[in-house]
């Protein structure tokens, strides 16, 4: 699917806090907790150059927020709206993640998902990612996963 990905704008701010809670309150039940994205601030995120989304339709329809690291890209978070699962929005964004990756020099792109998103878990090892190790941060017990990219 090819989609027009671009850099958030200030303006988007509002769109934005809203995909990412309406892509992340259905954890909210499984755990009693925020997840990450949820406590994020889009401002600065936004402010900083970070976030980029997806449009479909006229409106925001996925997002992603990268950051970059010493070795390798972080895939700091990856949102699609609801309404639209399953058109390839998701698959588009990680796709730019890695070719930003790439672009930026990084051989690897790294995320991390919690432990209680096991569809998301299993989404990125069918796409290539493998599990580096695990840790328990803010309350959130998260799983990390790398996945190398070919030049």
């Amino acid at each position: 699917m090819t989609l027009p990905i671009r850099p958030a704008r200030p303006e988007d701010r509002a769109a934005i806090e809203a995909l990412v809670h309406a892509a992340y309150s259905p954890y909210v039940a499984r755990n009693g907790l925020l997840p990450g994205p949820m406590r994020d601030d889009y401002g600065q995120l936004i402010g900083e150059g970070r976030v980029h989304v997806a449009e479909a339709d006229g409106a925001i329809a996925g997002l992603l927020v990268l950051l970059p690291q010493d070795d390798a890209l972080l895939l700091d978070n990856v949102a699609v709206d609801p309404a639209r699962h399953g058109t390839g929005i998701g698959r588009a964004l990680l796709l730019f993640a890695e070719e930003s990756a790439r672009a930026a020099g990084y051989g690897a792109i790294r995320l991390y998902t919690q432990e209680i998103m096991v569809e998301n878990v299993a989404l990125y090892s069918r796409i290539g990612y493998r599990e580096t190790h695990r840790a328990e941060e803010k309350g959130l017990k998260r799983i990390y996963m790398l996945k190398t990219l070919a030049a």
